[in-house]
């Protein structure tokens, strides 16, 4: 590496600026396969706070809102401050068809046992919303993408036993950036969690904090 930088094999470091202009062409085809079309997206929001619900939503979006969906401002939930969030999710919840489900403390911890860890109880969850999104009126989708948070052969084990499973996944790290439905299910996720949160604030008469932290314990 050192010698490429003096500039000693000129011929090696041309070589690999081509690949890596292939690298960027190749990962915008990537994300036009799954930007700009009809897909179905997941993702959850709470797992990571000790405090308030779990919340998995599934969205659909048409590739024909998409330039609508970019001039709301819409992109992965942790890129936008709560306060967009709250102005966003409205709109998106009039406009996009989808399905949430908020599963509370109480639930989850019925829920955790040694057979439901917090994966297999995303995973379910994530089910049923697809499951729901898919059997709406008006909904024809070329993908169906989830927020990836464990191995695909995991997340089928988890949902094994279940009567009705949606199997024609595709499984993506940092979907947000990827895939509009998902970005879209992320905020209205995040939107309904802050309005939960904000429930338990005023029913304990008290400002619940987020996340998992010193101040939390």
């Amino acid at each position: 590496r050192e010698k490429m930088l003096t500039g000693k094999y000129p011929e090696e470091k041309k070589k690999d600026t081509k690949k890596e202009n292939n690298k960027t062409a190749n990962t915008y085809e990537d994300k036009a396969d799954y930007y700009f079309i009809n897909s179905i997206g997941s993702d959850e929001v709470g797992t990571g706070d000790y405090f308030g619900p779990i919340v998995v939503t599934a969205a659909y979006v048409n590739r024909n809102d998409i330039n609508y969906l970019e001039a709301l401002g819409v992109k992965d939930s942790k890129k936008l401050t709560d306060d967009k969030i709250i102005k966003i999710a409205p709109e998106l919840i009039k406009r996009i068809p989808h399905t949430t489900i908020v599963l509370t403390n109480q639930e989850y911890n019925q829920y955790h046992t040694t057979d439901f860890n917090m994966n297999k109880v995303k995973a379910i969850l994530h089910n049923k919303c697809l499951l729901s999104v898919i059997k709406k009126d008006g909904v024809s989708y070329t993908k169906i993408v989830v927020d990836q948070f464990e191995p695909e052969k995991a997340y089928y084990a988890h949902i094994s036993k279940v009567p009705e499973r949606v199997t024609n996944i595709t499984f993506m790290t940092k979907a947000e950036d990827q895939c509009m439905s998902v970005a879209a299910a992320s905020i209205i996720s995040r939107y309904i969690f802050l309005k939960e949160m904000k429930k338990l604030s005023t029913r304990f008469n008290i400002e619940m904090p987020l996340g998992a932290s010193n101040l939390v314990d």
